[in-house]
């Protein structure tokens, strides 16, 4: 068993103060600064005598093989099998986090995995790609980027979920380094996000628009949590806004919460999230998805020119694929927005 690191240099951070050691993070869109022996928002990174450091670089809490559909990413190679590691702590305050166990907790343990390493067990478990998730892993940047360009030396494809408040500056460089498709939280409007995550939606907006022009391939999802988040008119913003930052053909996925951490509402009603659906669709948006209902129509594909359905899921798993391997329905020919449809031709 490989030893963990006892700390590794942060990537992105800058000098505030010399004479004083003091420097600003600049990993996510926080930008903290810190004071020497003082810890980030995030309790994942340190300023050591006048050097950021990284708390949890390589240190795995969690590690499983999941179908990319749990992400949830549904036009990128489906039914493929991805790596999922987590590790610690987030940069966002929501208080009915679905994974608390691991994202309201500063580093605590785990297991150390090498970028190599993580990416030969990839290999060994058969999977097509990595996925960093559970936990916000723009914290674990610096080990994403070397097991990123491991991975797609080795064919794999790399993904995040993220709630996508990394800084430019850090996406631009997950990119570079071989970051294929990601799905983001939107949790709400600006009012929701400041005050529930303590956070500025614009910078998850900003971030989306981004890695589209990158390149990778963007899923949005939102928890829709009742009392909070599900009001008409803020679901139809949230359409509006993902129509005209992304586009029609951006997935969206409206997805039932259920109570966690510190959250007791009662979980999302089925018309609410059949409501949502609705919305999107509305709006003009291509693809719009029913979340954590599994067996019902609002998770499956359909081809927005003839509606023949063209994938049929039950939960996590893609049951039936009709899809061309050039990504078009078979009926008339339309294109269907995506990635990797054609992965196990290739394979």
């Amino acid at each position: 068993m490989e030893e963990k690191h006892p700390e590794h240099p942060a990537l992105l951070w800058r000098s505030v103060s010399s004479a004083r050691k003091v420097v600003r993070c600049l990993n996510c869109a926080r930008r903290c600064v810190l004071q020497p022996d003082e810890v980030g928002w995030c309790r994942t990174r340190q300023n050591r005598d006048g050097t950021l450091v990284t708390l949890t670089y390589g240190v795995v809490s969690s590690l499983s093989v999941n179908p990319i559909e749990k992400k949830p990413l549904y036009h990128f190679y489906p039914g493929s099998v991805a790596l999922t590691s987590g590790s610690w702590s987030c940069n966002f305050a929501c208080p009915w986090c679905q994974n608390w166990g691991l994202s309201k907790r500063p580093p605590d343990g785990g297991r150390f995995f090498s970028p190599a390493r993580f990416v030969a067990e990839a290999i060994n478990r058969r999977c097509q790609g990595v996925s960093l998730s559970l936990n916000e892993p723009t914290l674990s940047l610096e080990w994403a980027l070397e097991v990123f360009r491991l991975a797609r030396q080795a064919g794999l494809y790399n993904t995040f979920v993220t709630n996508g408040y990394m800084t430019p500056m850090a996406l631009e460089r997950l990119k570079e380094a071989g970051l294929d498709g990601m799905n983001v939280d939107v949790k709400g409007n600006e009012e929701v996000v400041r005050t529930y995550c303590d956070a500025d939606v614009k910078m998850v907006w900003h971030n989306l628009r981004l890695a589209q022009e990158l390149g990778i391939w963007v899923e949005v999802t939102t928890l829709i949590i009742p009392g909070v988040n599900d009001d008409a008119g803020m679901l139809a913003g949230i359409a509006h806004t993902l129509l005209d930052r992304l586009g029609p053909h951006t997935p969206w996925h409206v997805t039932g919460y259920r109570p966690a951490y510190r959250f007791t509402a009662p979980e999302t009603p089925l018309r609410t999230l059949e409501t949502a659906r609705a919305i999107g669709r509305q709006v003009g948006l291509r693809y719009v998805y029913i979340g954590n209902v599994p067996g019902h129509f609002g998770e499956n594909t359909y081809c927005p020119q003839c509606g023949r359905m063209l994938v049929q899921r039950w939960g996590l798993v893609s049951v039936i694929n009709h899809v061309t391997d050039d990504g078009r329905c078979p009926e008339c020919g339309e294109l269907i927005s995506g990635k990797g449809w054609d992965w196990r031709k290739r394979q």
